[in-house]
């Protein structure tokens, strides 16, 4: 199973391009902290993203270099050969969905929009944990002190 969800801030606005048959592509670097071998002073590793299609319009038009997203997707490798002739190797992940973290400008809170890709398998991240039942509400003469 090849699935990949990280949570940092972008490194600078995303590039956004629109394909000769009309796709919207986004690509961002995301900034994501992981402790040193002491657990102490995290370092940060930098992972390009690309997204397409409506979730790369989302990303075009709402987010912007600092911000910070949680991105579920594909790790996906590939290879070309640059301008010199030397073959060089890409990772990136292949954006199935995307959530904001940063509360919006007038916005109602934390984490309250996010995107799926449509061409993604569902699920998402409402697959992953269980959800927890409210409890009913205790009377004031319930409480035990």
């Amino acid at each position: 199973m090849n699935v990949a969800i990280i949570l940092g801030r972008l490194t600078r606005d995303p590039a956004i391009k629109v394909s000769q048959s009309g796709m919207t592509i986004a690509r961002f670097t995301l900034a994501v902290n992981r402790l040193n071998k002491k657990g102490q002073n995290p370092e940060a590793d930098f992972i390009n993203c690309v997204a397409f299609g409506k979730t790369a319009d989302v990303i075009g038009n709402y987010v912007y270099k600092g911000q910070r997203l949680l991105v579920e997707g594909r790790i996906q490798t590939g290879s070309y050969t640059s301008k010199s002739g030397e073959k060089k190797y890409t990772t990136e992940i292949s954006v199935n969905r995307v959530e904001f973290i940063d509360k919006r400008s007038g916005g109602s809170g934390q984490g309250d929009y996010h995107v799926d890709n449509q061409n993604a398998p569902t699920g998402g991240f409402g697959q992953f944990g269980t959800a927890a039942k409210e409890s009913p509400a205790m009377e004031q003469e319930e409480i035990p002190f």
